[in-house]
């Protein structure tokens, strides 16, 4: 059965760093693409960066762009968020999640996240506050 597990959330400052991990088991990780959402407050949850399962042109919102990196270790299973100079509109819950290749194929790139995933973790808390 998919599994994905977050962990690395925290209270930060303003201004500071994070990463978030996610450990994946239970399906074909190398050939699902990754992205990680997050909802804030009073908001509906949105995509904020996804890598596909080439690892090649990982996108972003444009929000994070320059301040947040999405990676991926296949062999360890794990997808990770690099989030940089954190602002307080960055609080949120992230979720990391999942989206399996069509049928008859091997790979998956980015999907339109607008759509949602196929499997998701249930999220970890940042907290960005002075």
């Amino acid at each position: 059965q998919p599994r994905l597990v977050e962990s690395g959330g925290g209270l930060v400052q303003p201004g500071g760093s994070l990463t978030l991990s996610c450990a994946a088991s239970g399906f074909t990780f190398d050939r699902y693409a990754l992205a990680w959402y997050r909802q804030a407050p009073g908001q509906e949850r949105k995509g904020v960066a996804c890598i596909g399962s080439s690892g090649r042109w990982p996108w972003y919102t444009n929000s994070v762009i320059g301040r947040f990196n999405i990676s991926r270790d296949n062999a360890k299973k794990m997808v990770f968020l690099q989030m940089n100079n954190l602002k307080p509109e960055d609080t949120a819950v992230y979720y990391c999640t999942a989206d399996s290749p069509p049928p008859g194929h091997t790979e998956r790139e980015c999907p339109d996240l607008s759509f949602g995933m196929d499997h998701w973790g249930r999220g970890t808390l940042v907290n960005v506050s002075s």
